[in-house]
Formats: structure tokens, C-alpha cells, sequence
């Protein structure tokens, strides 16, 4: 393990540690020197300091580089539909099914286990069991993914979820009629007291959750909708469908049983648009709805 000390002098004082640390190695990123202040790689006159911690003069600022986790997560061999690739970010469309990460106890099978295979630089600030995963959709939902290559562009691509500027629409059908055209669902997500395993619309230990939506076509007893993310809660838009009476055919944990013959939730991530890490451009990329899907709402259509 590595040491490095530094001493804070007069131009460096007042200023956050893990922000000045950041512009010592362009190597480092913040978010990279936040997880080593947390787990004690960082110390300040020999002692452990928050993230926010302001410096001052003469402050000595002692930082063990911690050694590169062994990856027990080990590559697949898939053939993984990439949208884009450079050398900061890849696109994928994910399939229906497919695991975004491993999970203690399930740790092949899944989209890291193909990326590995793919390419073998990956962000590591998730951790070694989501290298590279900035953002997931679940299992049975279909659709479009960011990944970073490094720690530049995860953290560049993080900020802009918080920042709200990430483009991200989805195709849904749901149960029921919605009689208007367009919709926004501002209601806070949390864990459901009587279900863990769920989320829920609640005000206690919940998060901000906002879902834009417009219908696309009505049929007999199902809606084809789009919706827009502004927030990225777990479970957001099968949640909030719900909460407003029209959950998502074939949901298994939010939807009612009797249900389309479709294999887990009508759900697909289309649309991803964002700023490119490293070039600043606007890049924006749009996957087809599964042959399922179209084969679902070929069926609906043929039924009125």
C-alpha cells in the first residue's frame, strides 16, 4: 500500500480536502478520494475527517492508496448489442431478463460479467461487483444503459443524474384507460413498511420522485405510454403507475395477476441521451422495442 503526505500551505486553506486532493493525480476523483476518506485512507494530522473537512495552514495530510480489489466477478463471453463505444463510455441495450450486476450468491449471468469479457477498462467506483455501472434497470425491463470506463466519466455521468440532465424515456403498457394525454407524478418513494422487498409512495425515509408520461394509443382495457424520468428511484415508474391506478401489465411485484402473456413487466428504456464526459458533445441513442413488445401490441391492436 502505497503513502503519500502532503502540507497544506496558505493558497491551499479553506478550501474542501477531497476536491484539492482531486487535483494533486488527474488519476484521482473525487468521488474516488470520498470513499478513501470514509474507509480511513485519509487522515489529518493523524486523525480521520469527514468528506467536507476544510484545510488549513500546516495541516499534514497523510493518504495510503489502497491496493486494487481482486475481482471475483469473473468475465462471460456474450453477445452484447453495443449502441456506442469510445475509450471514456459504452452504450448497451440490455436485454429482457438479463441481471445488470452480480449479487452475493449470483454472481454470473449477468451484464458486468459480459462487460468484463467486452472491454477490461471499467470504472471502478461502484466497487468490484458493478464496475463501470452507473445507473440499472431491472431484470425483466428492456432497454438502454450508460457505462464508464473510468473514473473521469463516472463521475461526470453521476453528476448528471443529480443534476437532472440525462435524457432517459421509456415505452410502458399499462392496465387500464387513461383518459388524459399527458401526465407528471410527483410522489415520494420509500420502502414499503409491509413489503421490504417493494418500494412504495410514502413520506416516511422516502426520496423526491417526479415521472412525466404521455399516451401514445389507447386500447379496450391497456394504455401504450411513454414516460420520462426526472428522478431515478428504484422501481420508479412501476411504482408511481400504480400509485395512480394503472400498473404495468405483466408486473409481477406491483401488477395485478390476471395480466397481458408477457414475461415480467412491459417495460423498455428507449431513449438515453447525455453530454459525453470528455468531448462535451450531446450524444443521444434510441433502441426499438423488443420483438415481445411489438408482438404484444400487434395482439392488443388486433382485439379492439
Amino acid at each position: 500500500m502505497d503513502k503519500l503526505q502532503y502540507t497544506i500551505d496558505e493558497h491551499q486553506a479553506g478550501g474542501r480536502l477531497d476536491k484539492l486532493l482531486s487535483t494533486v493525480n488527474e488519476e484521482w476523483s473525487r468521488t474516488q478520494i470520498q470513499q478513501w476518506m470514509k474507509d480511513g485512507h485519509v487522515r489529518v494530522n493523524g486523525q480521520t475527517v469527514k468528506t467536507n473537512y476544510k484545510c488549513s495552514v500546516g495541516d499534514v495530510i497523510e493518504i495510503q492508496i489502497p491496493e486494487p480489489e481482486e475481482l471475483d466477478v469473473l468475465p462471460e463471453e456474450m453477445d452484447l448489442d453495443i449502441y456506442y463505444e469510445d475509450s471514456d463510455v459504452l452504450v448497451v441495450n440490455k436485454p429482457k431478463g438479463m441481471v445488470v450486476h452480480p449479487a452475493p450468491g449470483h454472481t454470473t449471468g449477468t451484464l458486468v460479467n459480459g462487460l468484463l469479457a467486452h472491454c477490461k477498462d471499467l470504472s471502478g467506483i461502484n466497487g468490484v461487483m458493478r464496475p463501470g455501472i452507473v445507473h440499472r434497470i431491472d431484470k425483466d425491463t428492456s432497454g438502454l444503459l450508460m457505462v464508464a470506463k473510468n473514473d473521469l466519466a463516472h463521475e461526470s455521468l453521476v453528476q448528471q443524474l443529480v443534476d437532472k440532465t440525462v435524457k432517459r424515456k421509456y415505452k410502458a403498457i399499462v392496465h387500464g384507460v387513461i383518459p388524459h394525454d399527458y401526465g407528471t407524478i410527483d410522489a415520494p418513494i420509500g420502502r414499503d413498511k409491509k413489503d421490504r422487498q417493494s418500494m412504495a409512495v410514502t413520506e416516511e425515509n422516502s426520496k423526491h420522485a417526479v415521472t412525466h408520461f404521455r399516451v401514445i394509443e389507447r386500447f379496450d382495457h391497456f394504455t401504450f405510454i411513454e414516460c420520462q424520468l426526472e428522478t431515478g428511484r428504484t422501481h420508479q415508474i412501476r411504482v408511481h403507475m400504480k400509485y395512480i391506478g394503472y400498473p404495468l401489465a405483466g408486473d409481477p411485484k406491483y401488477g395485478p395477476r390476471k395480466t397481458l402473456d408477457i414475461n415480467g413487466q412491459a417495460l423498455h428504456a428507449g431513449i438515453l441521451g447525455f453530454v459525453h464526459p470528455r468531448t462535451k458533445e450531446y450524444l443521444e441513442f434510441e433502441a426499438p422495442l423488443p420483438e415481445e413488445f411489438e408482438n404484444i401490441l400487434d395482439k392488443l391492436r388486433n382485439n379492439r
